[in-house]
């Protein structure tokens, strides 16, 4: 069955389709922005400082061990829709307790709830993508345009919690539990997505997901997993300390600030239509890995009033880096993969991006930051920090330079 004729058959009038898709993925990145952004202030709040790379590393632990299955389980048995509401409902219930353990300092109790919580919403990043792109026609035209909801409503969700004055707050979890069990009722509502593979008989190796692993034995594909898997490391890094290094370099209003990286994400999100064509896959991808060298580069030289131009320049680059890198490695993702593996391929990238690429980037930005910065938050320590993370995203992006080969005629 050819995407047209998939997306034609299961899906409501198209002029409703797109806007149904992007309120999901606004909702799915507004509960994401309202509590990720700042939790490592929440903790410092909460004499927990120490504890922040550990905080981070939740998330991807769980990208690791949750999403993969239930690739398996929406390729093969249920509807993907169905598992969001119940991974959202779920999420929800766990967010509630998260006041508690931060307000008791208890630090063990916050990464369990943290852990259970990503082990939830995780899946959900792989389920909206399987969601959108099952549903619409011409993915690399009308995906974009989706995703782009994503993030306005992780900016609008860093706006709000700045103006109502939360970000600091442990009422942050309680929005984000609120706003979970809205989007588990909206996802039963959403495109029917069935199993692709369902009825099919069940084999050893489908239970260790070997399709999607088979994948890998595509050179190119080899090579995009390599890196994005790398490039993750410096993602880890951002998500875990930018708010903390911006609140030591005397910016007010954090979530705020950092909301401006994902307005940018709103145009460069809207052009990669136009410049899938002209500069194709690979080039993209590249262009997004550079993004990330000279953002960091910018924030290891701005610190200080007198940088505070390259600080949100360096921020305002997260569109490109985030975009080119991360949106078109998923579509380029969904033409690699076969029609009845999709579901799990999407989330074997959100393994190694999220997952394995995220933790290891939590854990050494954790030891980095416990040697250079607890305790002496000095410009000079900052930069040493951000530069790190600057020299990593070169060398991947060269790496990727001289060994990634795809012609885009390939998915034809």
């Amino acid at each position: 069955m050819s995407v047209s004729q998939r997306s034609d058959t299961n899906r409501m009038p198209q002029r409703w389709l797109i806007p149904r898709l992007s309120l999901m993925m606004f909702m799915q990145f507004f509960i994401w922005g309202s509590w990720s952004v700042t939790l490592g202030l929440v903790m410092t709040q909460h004499n927990m400082s120490l504890l922040i790379g550990d905080a981070f590393s939740a998330g991807p632990i769980a990208s690791i061990l949750s999403p993969f299955v239930l690739g398996m389980l929406v390729d093969r048995f249920f509807p993907s829709q169905k598992v969001m509401a119940v991974m959202n409902l779920a999420g929800a219930a766990i967010l509630w307790f998260v006041p508690h353990a931060l307000e008791t300092e208890n630090g063990a109790l916050l990464i369990g709830l943290l852990f259970g919580y990503t082990l939830c919403y995780m899946p959900t990043l792989a389920l909206s993508n399987n969601i959108a792109f099952h549903s619409l026609a011409s993915s690399d035209k009308s995906f974009p345009v989706v995703r782009v909801f994503g993030t306005i409503g992780w900016i609008v969700a860093g706006i709000f919690i700045g103006v109502t004055g939360i970000s600091a707050s442990t009422t942050i979890f309680s929005l984000a539990a609120v706003c979970s069990v809205a989007l588990a009722i909206y996802s039963l509502t959403l495109p029917h997505t069935p199993a692709a593979a369902k009825g099919l008989p069940l084999k050893v190796r489908d239970l260790f997901c070997a399709d999607a692993f088979a994948l890998l034995k595509t050179r190119h594909f080899f090579i995009f997993s390599l890196c994005a898997t790398l490039i993750s490391v410096p993602l880890g890094t951002y998500y875990a300390y930018t708010a903390s290094w911006l609140a030591d370099a005397g910016v007010e209003n954090v979530s705020t600030v950092m909301s401006f990286g994902q307005m940018s994400e709103i145009f460069f999100m809207l052009v990669i239509p136009l410049l899938f064509r002209r500069l194709g896959v690979k080039y993209m991808l590249l262009v997004g890995m550079c993004a990330w060298f000279v953002r960091y580069a910018l924030f290891a030289s701005g610190m200080g009033d007198e940088g505070r131009a390259l600080i949100y320049l360096g921020i305002l680059l997260h569109g490109v880096c985030y975009d080119f890198f991360f949106v078109v490695g998923f579509i380029y993702t969904d033409r690699i993969a076969g029609e009845k593996v999709k579901g799990q391929a999407q989330s074997m990238v959100v393994m190694f991006t999220y997952g394995i690429g995220m933790l290891l980037g939590s854990q050494i930005s954790g030891a980095l930051y416990n040697k250079l910065i607890a305790g002496q938050p000095t410009a000079e320590n900052w930069a040493t920090f951000w530069w790190i993370p600057a020299v990593a995203a070169a060398a991947i992006a060269i790496l990727f330079l001289f060994t990634f080969k795809y012609r885009d005629e390939e998915a034809a």
